[in-house]
Parts: C-alpha cells; structure tokens; sequence
C-alpha cells in the first residue's frame, strides 16, 4: 500500500506549480466547502480524543490509585469510556464528510474534463493518444480517489496529532519531552531515506508489471506465430526473465519495508525504555508524578506514529498534485477550432470558396496543403484524387472546419467559416466519415445522434430516404435493435448506412464523404452507392475517393498531389489532357477484373 503512490522524477511538481494547483483546488472544493469545514472540526476533535486516553490515565494513577480514591478512579473509567465513544463517533462522521466533499470534488472533474474533451478540435486529438487522454480520466483520477478516501484525511489527522501531542508532552514535564526528541532524528532522517528508496522502488515494480505484463500478452496474442515457428522455448525464457524482475523488485520493496519499520519499532521500545528510566528518577526526586510517566508511554506512540504516517503519505500527496496539474492542463487546454465570441448563422445555400488554404499539421515540418483556391458551387459535385498523402483528406477536413487553415480562408456564401457559429456549420455541412462508428444502444439511437430533438417518424424517415428502412425493420426488434458495442451486431454496410442516415437526418447543404466505401466488399458497397446517390441529391458534394466509379459521377474533378491543387476538371477534360488524373484513371481501368 504504501508504494501507491509514487510519482516520478518528471511528474514531481516544483513550489510554483504546487501553489498553483493548490489555488485551483480551493476553487473546485468551494461547493463543498460546508462539507470539508465540517472534516476539519471531525478531525480536530478526534485528535483530541486520541490525546485526552493517555492524560485520563494520569488522571486515574494519579488521583485515583495512587491516592486509594475510588471516585476519582470511576470518574476516570467512565470519562475514558465516553472519550472512545465520541472518538468513535466523530472518526464515523469525519470518513463521512470528507468522502462527500472528496467525491463531489472528482465528480465536477470528470464532469469539467470531459465536457473540455468534447469541445477540443481534430488538431488536438492528433498531439494526444487517445489512451493517454483516457488514462488521464482512469488512472490520474484513481491516484485522486486514492488520496481522497483515506490518504488526505490521515495526513492532517497525523499533523494534528503531531502538534497536539508534543504540546501536551510539554506540559507534562518538559524534561521527559526533551529526552524522548533526542530520539526524534533518528525517526525523521529514517522517514525521508524511507521515502525516497520506496518511491523508486514502487516505480521500479510499476515498470517490471508492465513489461511482465506486455510480454505475456505478446505470448497469449502471437500464440499462432510462436507455434509456427516453435518458439515456445524463446518466449518461455523471454517470460521468466520479466518474471523473475518483478520477483526481485517486489522483494526489494520488502527489505525497504523491513529495515525501516523494524527500526521505528526498537527506537519506539528504545524510547520507552529511556522515559521509564528518566521519568523513574525523576518520579522517585518527586518532580513529576508515576501518571505522567504512564502517561509519557502512552503518548511516545503517537509522536513516532504521525511522523511514520506522513512519511509514507508524502508521495501519495505528490502523486495526486502531479495527477491533478495534468488534470487541469486539460481543462485549461484552449480548443484550435473554436466558435467565434460573436459568430453569424451560416445562409441556407451558397458556394463554398478556398481562399488560398495553406495547412500544416503541428509539429509537421512540411505543409499538408499549400496554396489551395478553390471553389464549389451550390449542387456541385466535386471529386477529390490523387495518390496517398497528397492531401485529399485535408482539403475535405479544411472545408468542413474540422481545422482551421494556417493561412487563407474558406468561405461559404461569403460568411467566413471563423465567423459561423458552430450550430449552423454542423447544420449546412456534413461530413460522412469512412468507417461510421457507432455508439452503445439501438439504431434508434445511433440515427438520433445526428439530431437529438427529432422524432421516432423523422429517424424512420431518415433510414426510407436513402432505401435502408425495410433492410432495418427486417430485423426482430427492428429499429430498437441493440447494435451492442461500436456496433459489432451489424455488418460494415449496415453500419455506413447508419452514418448516411445521420446526414439525412439533418438535411445538410453540402455533403462531405471521406472515402466513404472504402472499406467494404462489392455486394455492400453496391447497397451503399445506393443510398448515397439518394443522399446526394440535390446537394453539394465533395468526396475524396479512390474508385473510378465514384470519380466519373462527380460534375468536376480536383487532383491534389505534392499538397497542391496539379488540376481541376471533368473526367474527359481531364484524361484528355493527359497528366497526373489520366495515369490515375489509366491504373484504375487496368485494376479493374477482365471478364473471361
């Protein structure tokens, strides 16, 4: 448990950017500030429970024993009994409170996180991994969870015991005091070597489970190609070398432990010792009384106990800053696609224009895209070809406004896309991406994505206008149909023509296909073109293709290659001129199968 929290070299926050995630927090708690008042008073008073037990024993020695009084002796019983009870209480009360702050607290993160998530643009979805933004939501807010439950009200608990018991112990007898932190050194400078050696060896065992780890699932998902190759001797050896590593770095974290707690055990018998003797002598010169000694013995524990406790809190704290500053990276992270602070409506139609687009993707050193101008008129189709990564799909995320161009413009009906709020932008423009994902839920639900508000007759509507209706109501529960997780019940097909019935659903101006039926065999693809040609109806379209068949449906055709616009025209135009579009053409006609 107590290597749960450890945190690296790089993740370890200096004294500025604690402050600064410190402020953050008291803002975040602010809602919750009745709840953590209320942990502190429960705190407080339990301390002072746990330090009134050892003077109502000085009590009981020495007004009840020592002086033959059994009222006082009673008195001591019964008040000791009621101190326990509201200790029990209290510490019911504090776990409580604290959880009920701590939990409202994460709850408003994930909520603040996620909502930020959803409002960030392609760009930033590019600089981070999904698993490490997912990771950021799990493991980052579990190493808070962590801290919440019982690290945090423990660390102030061990605080305050601290402070309260090194006063009490000054009033007793501040001789017996300055003898008992003579040994008080030796506790602290164990703590913090404690501290540093089981933080590195907790993140030596974090990085030995995950290469047992990712050697056991290249075992168990490589298991055909081992066999093939009879290799089962190699990845046994390769499996018991990570596996003896973890073996070692888990024994390392056990000769920590050892050599620490064994030692703060002898110096704790050590000082018992030492403050029986002293306290004796001093008992027997009639400085203090026998209750103060007992008393003494009692309290030694919690002065050594915090110290201990804080140490093996110390980068459980660290390790919930550092989670919490990347946390808040994330919320303060300003999406690059963002709506205007006064944004217009978008018209109902109107050509849209590149402006000479220039593009280049973050930390790309050469341009995506340079110099496009470009314009495609209202119930135009246009094509979009040219050889991989020349920037056919950049073009197409450019004049959706999934990015924004580092230069130039794109307009539409002479309203600058900047300038659109974002409403109207996801109303006019639509993009129907290559593989149409799907959410937990029915086919209902996955359609109504695209339009929360519409209704059971405008999604059934929807599906009868690109002719994917009846193939839906085939189904036995029809269209409340689970299509189970990212869609896995239904086919390729029946899962791009969700995503086309999403456009319909919102009756876009423009159409933007991202090579749509890529991926999916001919029969599907066949049912597919289908409902397309019904969608595209009556709109602008620009799809990024690689097929001949799609290519020679579009009204113009614009060949990007080198991130440059090399030529625009219709099919015939085109392979008349005999460039780059008539090679493309030339190789799909030779691609195609010869009938026998």
């Amino acid at each position: 448990m107590w290597g749960g929290g450890a945190v690296s070299d790089e993740d370890r926050l200096d004294r500025a950017e604690t402050g600064k995630v410190l402020r953050r927090s008291v803002e975040f708690v602010e809602p919750y500030r009745r709840w953590v008042w209320l942990a502190v008073v429960f705190v407080t008073l339990s301390t002072l429970c746990t330090v009134a037990g050892p003077l109502l024993v000085k009590f009981a020695i020495d007004r009840g024993l020592s002086k033959g009084s059994a009222t006082a002796l009673n008195a001591a019983v019964i008040a000791y009994c009621v101190v326990v009870a509201i200790n029990y209480i209290v510490g019911r009360q504090q776990y409580l409170a604290i959880n009920t702050a701590g939990e409202g607290f994460l709850r408003d993160l994930r909520v603040r996180v996620f909502d930020r998530l959803q409002a960030q643009s392609m760009a930033f979805y590019d600089r981070n991994k999904a698993g490490v933004l997912v990771s950021r939501m799990t493991a980052d807010i579990e190493s808070m969870g962590e801290l919440i439950q019982w690290g945090l009200l423990q660390f102030v608990s061990a605080a305050l015991l601290l402070v309260f018991t090194i006063i009490v112990l000054l009033v007793l007898s501040w001789e017996l005091t300055l003898v008992v932190l003579l040994v008080m050194p030796i506790i602290v400078v164990a703590s913090i070597r404690f501290q540093r050696q089981s933080n590195r060896a907790y993140l030596d065992v974090r990085e030995k489970v995950g290469q047992n780890l990712s050697t056991l699932q290249e075992g168990i998902t490589g298991v055909r190609v081992i066999q093939a190759y009879h290799r089962q001797g190699e990845q046994m050896r390769r499996f018991n070398g990570s596996n003896r590593a973890l073996y070692d770095a888990h024994l390392h974290t056990v000769r920590i432990s050892v050599w620490y707690f064994g030692l703060v055990e002898f110096v704790g018998i050590f000082a018992i010792a030492i403050v029986v003797g002293v306290g004796g002598w001093l008992s027997h010169q009639g400085s203090i009384d026998v209750g103060t000694v007992a008393a003494f013995v009692l309290l030694i524990g919690n002065l050594f106990e915090p110290v201990q406790m804080l140490s093996q809190l110390y980068n459980t704290v660290q390790s919930a800053a550092a989670s919490l500053h990347k946390l808040y990276g994330l919320i303060d992270a300003e999406p690059d696609v963002a709506e205007h602070p006064h944004p217009v409506p978008l018209p109902q139609r109107g050509a849209l224009v590149a402006h000479d687009l220039s593009f280049r993707y973050d930390g790309a050193e050469r341009h995506a895209l340079q110099h496009l101008t470009l314009s495609v008129a209202p119930g135009e189709r246009l094509a979009l070809v040219g050889p991989t990564g020349a920037g056919k799909s950049t073009v197409a995320k450019l004049l959706s406004r999934l990015y924004d161009p580092t230069d130039g413009r794109v307009t539409y009906g002479d309203v600058d896309l900047r300038l659109a709020s974002m409403a109207s932008l996801r109303e006019r423009v639509v993009v129907v991406p290559q593989e149409g994902f799907l959410f937990g839920g029915t086919i209902m639900e996955n359609v109504r994505v695209a339009r929360p508000s519409a209704t059971d007759d405008e999604v059934a509507t929807s599906l009868e206008r690109i002719g994917a209706l009846d193939r839906f109501l085939e189904f036995p529960e029809g269209l409340h149909t689970e299509v189970r997780k990212r869609g896995s019940r239904l086919s390729a097909g029946e899962r791009q023509l969700i995503s086309l019935a999403r456009a319909a659903l919102v009756d876009p101006a423009v159409l933007v296909l991202d090579e749509a039926t890529s991926n999916l065999d001919p029969g599907t693809e066949a049912v597919v073109e289908h409902a397309l040609e019904s969608l595209m109806e009556g709109r602008t379209v620009i799809v990024v293709a690689h097929r001949l068949s799609t290519v020679r449906r579009a009204d113009r055709i614009a060949v990007i290659d080198h991130a440059k616009l090399a030529e625009l025209g219709t099919h015939d135009e085109l392979v008349a001129l005999g460039g780059k579009y008539a090679a493309l053409a030339s190789a799909w006609e030779r691609s195609q199968p010869t009938a026998n």
